[in-house]
């Protein structure tokens, strides 16, 4: 929205007030951003780069600091007019900090420093701190990157165990239906892409765009022809196989793949009479593989039984790891799916004796929507300030909640080059730099500089971030 895009107002209304709140002869500050647990025991982290191209890259004008100079003097907060005018005209607009963070793709254990913002001019000490509210939005595609790749991984077990091509069919196994359960098309393209790191395939046209704005991806990822129930229960009930035969005529050609909601009215009646019998030699002379889609039910029972009524239709082979793989057809799963329910639904179709070739799913609300900054515990805080000419630590540590102790000092994050461990390692309050961190026997720098006073430092394509993200496995 073109109303709101002054960088300055992309804050808390207390952000207003800060800079009055230091002590006085602070002159730099430095913060960190980290997942303090949460659902999942690491995170795969994605999104900075959009975050920075969008609301950085764009220097700051005196018109904006106009605008805020009225809208918070409206609203009864001071603002800090002086201090913007001098980014202004001292750096152009462009904001004096630098950000450093480990690289896109990356998949780091919880309580673990990810980025870090520090300032870099001492008359604009302030600076990070006023950004915290845009930059911890960070927490919404580094979750649903995470629970994705989450559940990469448990389909990945599956297919391994059952399956006689597990890696050309995992990026296509979780497709992404979530784009009209979230907030906002904002939400739908930076969570959508998120997604996307670690699967390709996607619903959330928003998605692609993102990928390719900000991560150089001409096509990030793909889709089929797919039935939605308006078009099956707008020729009638009494119509119904006539509307299945139409998806076939239109869509289906060799090699092709086509999905069907087929639970408009009763699923196992569709796939018996419509799917198995009248439709059955169409299917297979269509040379397509149709999917048809239940949507409705208990997940785990529909798709079993959905798959022993196509068994019974279409009948299967058996592959070298001694799974049935049904011929012609397939299921995917859109309703009730989460990272729980995908592997329910694995564990009951292995146990029947189908490889997880037979299924695939849709997330939707459970990928992009159904999550928040505490699925993962993420906090941005302040560690350090320079007072006086020494640095010195900031923290909290409140006696009743221990798991929101923070952080203190000057950090960055250590990964061990042959284990691939990672740790987060302080520098002493003297030391001039983070090139003076103490690495021990092994340790390398896990974090790179990405933005310094309003320059991209490292420029990444969305292809880097998923090889990162695809070489850590559980």
């Amino acid at each position: 929205m073109q109303c709101l895009d002054n960088l300055l107002l992309n804050t808390d209304s207390y952000k207003a007030s800060h800079w009055l709140q230091y002590p006085p002869g602070t002159d730099a500050t430095f913060f960190y951003v980290e997942s303090r647990g949460g659902t999942y025991d690491r995170t795969v982290f994605f999104g900075l780069q959009a975050i920075l191209k969008e609301y950085l890259a764009r220097p700051i004008t005196h018109a904006d600091v106009d605008e805020a100079r009225d809208l918070f003097a409206a609203h009864g907060e001071p603002f800090n007019e002086e201090g913007w005018r001098y980014v202004v005209e001292r750096h152009g607009g462009l904001l004096p900090i630098r950000i450093r963070a480990v690289p896109e793709g990356s998949v780091v254990p919880t309580h673990n420093a990810l980025m870090t913002i520090e300032s870099t001019d001492a008359k604009a000490y302030w600076v990070p701190s006023y950004l915290e509210t845009m930059l911890l939005r960070i927490w919404y595609p580094v979750t649903v990157a995470t629970i994705s790749w989450h559940a990469k991984q448990t389909i990945r077990q599956f297919l391994e165990r059952t399956s006689d091509d597990a890696e050309g069919q995992l990026p296509f196994k979780l497709h992404d239906f979530g784009s009209r359960g979230v907030s906002s098309v904002e939400s739908a393209a930076i969570g959508g892409a998120a997604h996307l790191v670690n699967f390709r395939g996607t619903d959330t046209v928003s998605a692609l765009q993102l990928a390719r704005a900000y991560y150089h991806e001409p096509m990030a990822a793909f889709s089929i022809p797919a039935a939605e129930h308006s078009t099956i229960t707008s020729w009638g009930r009494e119509n119904e196989v006539a509307a299945y035969r139409n998806m076939l005529t239109q869509f289906a050609r060799p090699g092709a793949i086509v999905a069907v909601v087929s639970d408009s009215y009763d699923i196992f009646h569709a796939i018996r009479e419509h799917w198995g019998r009248t439709l059955r030699q169409e299917v297979i002379d269509s040379g397509a593989t149709v999917v048809i889609r239940p949507d409705s039910g208990d997940p785990v029972a529909v798709v079993h039984q959905c798959l022993e009524l196509l068994d019974e239709a279409f009948g299967h082979t058996v592959n070298a790891k001694g799974y049935k793989v049904l011929r012609h057809v397939r299921v995917i799963q859109g309703d009730g799916i989460n990272p729980t329910s995908i592997r329910a639904i694995l564990e009951r179709i292995t146990s029947a004796g189908y490889a997880t070739d037979n299924v695939a799913f849709g997330m939707g609300g459970a990928l992009l929507q159904r999550l928040d900054r505490d699925t993962q515990k993420f906090a941005l805080k302040c560690s350090a300030a320079r007072v006086g000419g020494r640095w010195i630590d900031v923290y909290k540590d409140p006696v009743t909640d221990k798991g929101k102790q923070s952080k203190r000092g000057r950090m960055t994050l250590l990964r061990h080059r042959e284990y691939g461990g990672y740790r987060t390692e302080t520098v002493p309050p003297e030391a001039a730099s983070l090139d003076e961190v103490r690495k021990p026997m092994g340790y390398d720098d896990a974090m790179v500089t990405v933005w310094e006073d309003g320059r991209l430092v490292h420029d990444w394509t969305f292809g880097q971030v998923r090889e990162r993200a695809d070489a850590s496995r559980l």
